[in-house]
């Protein structure tokens, strides 16, 4: 556990334990061993938000950044530092997921006034909308094999958790409670979903930081649901795929109340 004087939000857990973070509009990471910080050059990205994501190999680096029209837009640049790439013409868009063989990512975007979920090729082009539901669609994440993209969505009324096939189809329920559930992340080994669990009191369309919430794992098949723990955060405390390579623990970010 490390302590942070300023808000720090959405640890990826990297393959050499370190965790990547964000924090004022910029990335880090952590080695989780020594508590060493080091900054990751962004280059002309300097307002990212906490939707980023690591490829499958661990070599590319996926962020979502204020750009030149003053909205988030999804980017790509070496795990290492560099120049990002913008790949997302449009803006507002929002990144939560890469393909595992690297080639297309998912966001949510807001086009013509409707949140859904998109996704597009790493090289950019023409992007393909996967969810067409009345309301927010958000955080897209492809299961370890890409046969199936994960999802919240609050056409079920409460924010619920959904999975569909990579196509768009077969768009299917997972979750069946009165809180709203953000955000899952299924683990390395495909085998289960953490998910962020917000009271039913928060307006479903939200995900606002200091509230008391609720962290919740299950099984791929959506049985077996159990809360890890409850805690004071939100916004950040689960927004990206935060499972340890060998699937056994989850980074996340508690707030001080």
């Amino acid at each position: 556990m490390a302590d942070f004087p300023e808000r720090i939000e959405a640890p990826n857990w990297l393959a050499d334990d370190r965790l990547l973070y964000n924090a004022e509009g910029r990335l880090f990471t952590i080695e989780i061993a020594t508590g060493r910080v080091a900054p990751v050059d962004t280059g002309s990205c300097v307002r990212c938000n906490n939707d980023h994501v690591v490829s499958r190999d661990g070599r590319t680096l996926g962020i979502s950044c204020a750009g030149a029209q003053g909205h988030s837009q999804v980017y790509v640049l070496p795990l290492s530092g560099g120049e990002p790439r913008l790949v997302t013409e449009k803006a507002p868009s929002y990144l939560h997921g890469i393909s595992p063989d690297g080639r297309r990512l998912a966001y949510c975007a807001s086009r013509d006034g409707e949140f859904d979920v998109y996704d597009i090729a790493v090289s950019g082009g023409e992007e393909r909308r996967l969810t067409t539901a009345p309301g927010l669609d958000d955080g897209p994440e492809y299961t370890p094999d890409g046969k199936y993209i994960w999802f919240n969505s609050v056409r079920a009324g409460k924010m619920q958790i959904f999975r569909m096939t990579a196509d768009g189809e077969q768009q299917t329920r997972m979750t069946f409670t009165q809180r709203n559930e953000w955000f899952p992340h299924i683990s390395p080994d495909g085998q289960r979903v953490a998910y962020l669990s917000y009271g039913p009191e928060v307006d479903p369309g939200a995900h606002p930081p200091g509230k008391d919430v609720e962290l919740h794992v299950m099984n791929i098949d959506g049985t077996g649901d159990r809360k890890l723990r409850s805690l004071f955060g939100g916004q950040g405390t689960l927004n990206v795929n935060s499972w340890a390579p060998d699937s056994a623990r989850i980074a996340y970010v508690r707030y001080e109340e």
